[in-house]
Order: C-alpha cells, then structure tokens, then sequence
C-alpha cells in the first residue's frame, strides 16, 4: 500500500467537486471565501496604515531517517497560521480503551443540510471549495466550513484493509492500524485532554526503554518552551482562555502502511482535525482551530528491537496549526477571539488553506503566515 507521502489519485467526493467546479466555470481558486473576523480588521487597519507583510520564517529541517539518532525539535513561529515539524521521536506505545470517548466518535448533532463525504481513501487532487453558507454560531460551529460535511472524530480517519505484512500476519496489522487510530484518538479527541487534562492514557502507553521520548513528554507538559512543546503530541485548551463547542471533533484523513525497517510494519497517519471554541469567559463567538498532523509509526519486530508488546516506534511526525496561538509556547492552544491579536514575527508573505489535504505538510513550512479561511 502507498506511504502517506505518495500522491495519489482522488476519492470518488472529490471527483464530484471538481466535476462541479468544471460545469461552473469556476475553478477552485476562483471560489470566494468568507473572511475572518481578523481578515476584517486588519482590512480596516490597511486602510489608515500603511501595508506590513505577514511574518513567516522558514526552518531547516530536522529529519532524519535513522528514529534512534535525533531528539525531538519542536518549531514555532508568530502569527494566524503556525506550522511546526518535529521529526525522529522513538518508541511511543499505545495501547487505548476507545470506550473513553464517549460523545467524540459519534455525535448527532451533524447539520441537517450537510451531505457526509465518503471517507477518503487517497489524497485529493483539489482543495474543497469554499462554503458561503454564513459564520460559525454555537448552535453550528461548523456553519461555512468544509468540515460541515466531515465526519464526527475516528469515524473521519480512513482505517485500510489488512494484509500480511513484514513480521506481522493479518491480523496482528489489523490490530496495529486499530490501535494506531486509537493512539491518534487518545492525543487528539480524548475530551478531558482537550480540556486541558493531562494525557494520562498516552503517556502511560509510551515505551519506558526510550527515555528521550518520556523526558520529552515530561518536560513538554511541566515546562512548555520551543523545544518542549505538547502541542506537536497533543491537542489541548486551556479551559481559562476557551471552552470547546458542543460534543464534536471533525476529523478527515486516512491510514496507510507498508513495509518498514528490520521487517517492521510502518503505518502513516494523515489526518487533519477541526476544533470549534468559544471563549472561556461566555458569548456567543465561535470560532475553529485547525490541526493537521501527520505521524508515522513503526511496529518493530521484537526479535530486532528492543522494544515491549503491543508498542511503536514513533518515527517523526509533522504539524500546520491554524488560530492555534503564535506566542511562546504555553502547553495549550491559544485561538484568537474578537479578531485581535498582531503577527509578531519575522519573515513573510506565505498564504495557506488550512483545509487543503492535496499535499503532504511541507518540510519547510515552519513560521507565520496567513490562513485564507477557518
């Protein structure tokens, strides 16, 4: 099966979008898209200031195809739109009761006018097209985006069909892409951990043998910093700057695997994840935070690995955060009410679609920028 970072052809919804957009006329650039509470305001700033170029500052990389040899290098930047990279972490261990989220898997408040897509099985060719369909309110905090038709937490993650693979039969693949989407559950949909909880079930499912990993871990949680932030593993709120809106998480993306290193089965997981929140203090403001990761992991072979039963190896990972916060890292995502806030940083110019899966996550897409639509 294809590697998270092969393109490869559209699923059947997005062949409907783009047969849509071609009878139209319009191409998908062409669709327009409703602008943020922040894209106002700096309009009304432009028009008595001069023009500032929005900050972005572009990292090296820190890959390396070897997990065992880097540590982990978490990367931020300033401004609406952050995308960090944090690559070759080892040996995190998952193993997740997925009774434990009750109210994120399948919740029925879906918006009545909103057709579900079928799950996506390959990279879509296209971005979705813009929705003109009004703003985020909280009784439909997913009104104007395309997550209005995505499905609700790990129902929106692609799990393949099984086949022997490596040192793993069919079955045992079966269960390692099973518990591969409930790791992704247990770090980004556990609802006491996107309450600001810490993510006591991931943590205890991490391999005690790779000690970089748990100092990590532990000094991420205790002591946040631009090397140590939870962020680029969990997904949290600080329940005193936001509450989260309703009962859902909508998520879109897919599991693949192949065959790895020394026999081991790699399985990539590409999912990006839509939280709506309001804030902490009351009113009726929503608005999204955006997440997009990609992970891969490999369940190693025991005989050439040190390794425990029933854990991976967390070979690297990568993160975009849209209205996730632009400051020093706190442990906590930080979205931006009322459009206030300033871009801060160094750099400039880059304009990202937080909903456009077309392409993996950049290597070097770490920094500011602007994001077209929430």
């Amino acid at each position: 099966m294809n590697g998270g970072g092969q393109r490869d052809g559209s699923s059947e919804p997005d062949e409907v979008w783009a047969e849509f957009l071609r009878t139209s006329g319009d191409s998908a650039a062409d669709v327009p898209t409703e602008p943020s509470a922040r894209a106002r305001e700096a309009a009304a700033r432009a028009r008595a200031e001069p023009p500032q170029p929005t900050p972005w500052r572009a990292p090296t990389s820190p890959y390396s195809p070897d997990p065992f040899s880097v540590r982990p290098r978490p990367r931020r930047g300033k401004g609406w739109y952050v995308a960090g990279l944090v690559a070759a972490l080892a040996l995190l261990v998952v193993a997740v009761d997925p009774g434990g989220f009750i109210g994120w898997s399948d919740g029925p408040d879906r918006a009545a006018t909103a057709t579900p897509l079928a799950q996506e099985t390959a990279r879509p060719e296209q971005a979705p097209p813009a929705d003109e369909d009004g703003r985020a309110t909280l009784a439909d905090p997913f009104r104007g985006s395309p997550a209005a038709r995505w499905a609700n937490g790990t129902a929106g993650i692609t799990v393949p069909a099984a086949a022997a693979t490596g040192w793993m039969t069919k079955a045992e693949v079966e269960r390692a892409l099973t518990d591969t989407r409930d790791f992704l559950a247990a770090a980004g949909l556990d609802p006491a951990v996107l309450r600001g909880g810490r993510p006591e079930k991931a943590i205890a499912l991490m391999n005690p043998h790779q000690k970089d990993v748990t100092t990590f871990v532990s000094t991420a949680l205790s002591t946040p910093g631009e090397e140590h932030d939870p962020l680029m593993l969990f997904s949290r709120f600080d329940p005193a700057q936001a509450r989260l809106v309703g009962d859902e998480v909508r998520t879109r993306g897919r599991l693949t695997y192949r065959a790895g290193k020394r026999g081991a089965v790699e399985v990539t997981a590409d999912v990006t994840s839509v939280y709506p929140v309001a804030p902490a203090g009351g009113g009726d403001e929503v608005v999204r935070v955006i997440v997009r990761r990609e992970t891969v992991v490999s369940w190693d072979d025991p005989s050439k690995v040190v390794t425990e039963k029933g854990t991976f190896t967390l070979v690297s990972y990568k993160l975009d955060m849209t209205n996730g916060g632009c400051g020093a890292p706190t442990g906590y995502f930080r979205p931006v009410f009322g459009g206030g806030g300033t871009d801060t940083g160094t750099g400039g110019g880059r304009v990202v679609d937080p909903y456009d899966r077309t392409a993996p996550i950049g290597e070097g897409q770490d920094g500011c920028g602007t994001a077209t639509r929430s």
